[in-house]
């Protein structure tokens, strides 16, 4: 597995790399394909039927949190809004088309530029059962051919998010890197390392991530290291030669009391960090501490990896572990890859409308909402109100949707990574102490519909 490091050590590892806080340019690749062949048929039967110009409002929002969840953490909001600067049908697209959908239809994708708004929470934000977490009014023909790619986008880096942020609140200040680009798509891959260091982790494995979100990259080495070589000690010598003594060495490819003598006599006292990769963790972590604080390596970090999520990571809370590497539980958002998101229509020329099916009803006509919070700044309760009749807002109360795109030009600040971090922060400590369990219960806060 990819090796974790502190943030302290990435700068001195192989992979070196830290985010100078640019973005790498994706390209201009089109995303208008990322969508459900309906989208583009119930668009073409409005053209032919003079619905398509109709103004309407769409929003995304969790009918109920997935199973044991007490909170939800939007993220995605900066990906959507640059996916949507590139939802345009060139020529490639219109060919593809083309023996699909008629000439009109064709004429009208040609031209297509979203024109409308869009307000949302802003990423990093607490989300709970019924948060208008996006809105998108635009004519039906503008915002309904958002649906799929505004899902898709939203459902898989809240599940991240969601998850990644349980697992920063297990580890209790220690850091930890995500590295599970392995156990996903490569494309998934780079997104679910923005959205576990918007949850706070503090360093990723997927250089492309690093590139692209400017996020701090580590590693060092795997077992296949230590294998090529002869033996052990060699291996380590190395390694150490190669990147010098700040550096992380991976002691349980065999004996991992043999490890650790070997990894010292590579390395001194002056070793970084031990890594160890299986086993009881709890229980190693303990013999290694004793191993290393008797040769004298009093400051050489122990990190541990290896099938990691909240709950095993909460378990290790009081053993002597220093950071964690995290993979296929943060990028299939700890059993449950979807944050359960639905994007509704709910008002077409002003009137409200609503879906009415068993189990999954719809409250109609468009939303905002806010947070109430005590005087101490503890959240009480999230209330959803119609956009056009707001609440007295009091003075500890926060609402929470701000304006995304307003007349198809994106708004300042969207796609701030770092200002989202700092609000995900900033939320978590507003949560009632017991809505930060890992236990199943209720969400933290309860959210109120006013009619």
């Amino acid at each position: 597995m990819s090796e974790p490091a502190s943030e302290s050590s990435t700068q001195n590892d192989s992979s070196g790399a830290r985010g100078a806080g640019t973005t790498a340019p994706i390209g201009t690749v089109p995303t208008s394909l990322f969508t459900d062949h309906y989208e583009l048929t119930m668009v073409a039967a409005a053209l032919a039927d003079g619905a398509a110009d109709r103004w309407c409002t769409f929003e995304v929002f969790a009918r109920r949190l997935p199973e044991g969840r007490r909170y939800g953490v939007v993220a995605g909001t900066g990906r959507l809004i640059e996916a949507l600067t590139r939802f345009r049908f060139g020529e490639a697209e219109l060919e593809r088309l083309s023996g699909v959908l008629g000439g009109p239809m064709i004429e009208w994708l040609a031209d297509y530029r979203f024109s409308g708004d869009v307000d949302g929470y802003p990423e990093g934000e607490l989300f709970f059962p019924g948060s208008p977490i996006l809105s998108v009014s635009g004519t039906f023909a503008d915002a309904v051919i958002l649906e799929t790619l505004a899902l898709s986008i939203y459902n898989h880096d809240s599940a991240v998010a969601s998850a990644a942020s349980r697992m920063v609140t297990a580890a209790a200040g220690r850091p930890l890197i995500e590295m599970g680009s392995r156990r996903t798509h490569e494309e998934a891959a780079v997104a679910c390392a923005r959205a576990a260091y918007l949850a706070g982790f503090g360093a990723t494995s997927n250089l492309a991530a690093g590139r692209r979100h400017g996020i701090p990259t580590a590693g060092t080495a795997a077992h296949s290291w230590i294998l090529l070589h002869d033996d052990e000690l060699s291996a380590f010598r190395s390694q150490v030669a190669s990147l010098g003594v700040k550096t992380t060495l991976l002691v349980d490819t065999f004996d991992i009391r043999a490890g650790i003598d070997n990894a010292i006599a590579a390395a001194g006292t002056g070793l970084d960090a031990v890594r160890i990769d299986s086993g009881d963790l709890g229980e190693l972590a303990r013999q290694v501490r004793d191993q290393l604080d008797g040769l004298g390596a009093t400051g050489t970090r122990i990190v541990l990896s290896g099938d990691l999520d909240e709950y095993a990571i909460a378990s290790l809370r009081a053993e002597p572990v220093d950071s964690y590497g995290v993979g296929t539980s943060v990028v299939t958002g700890s059993g449950h890859p979807t944050g359960g998101m639905v994007y509704k229509l709910v008002e077409v020329d002003g009137r409200p409308v609503s879906k009415r099916s068993a189990s999954k009803q719809s409250r109609g006509g468009r939303k905002s909402a806010l947070r109430r919070h005590k005087p101490t700044g503890t959240a009480v309760e999230e209330v959803v109100f119609g956009a056009a009749s707001p609440p007295a807002v009091g003075p500890h109360d926060t609402v929470l949707p701000v304006p995304l795109v307003r007349g198809g030009d994106v708004q300042p600040g969207v796609d701030n990574l770092e200002g989202a971090r700092e609000r995900l922060r900033g939320a978590l400590v507003s949560v009632p102490w017991e809505g930060l369990k890992l236990s199943r219960g209720e969400p933290a806060i309860p959210t109120t519909f006013l009619e």
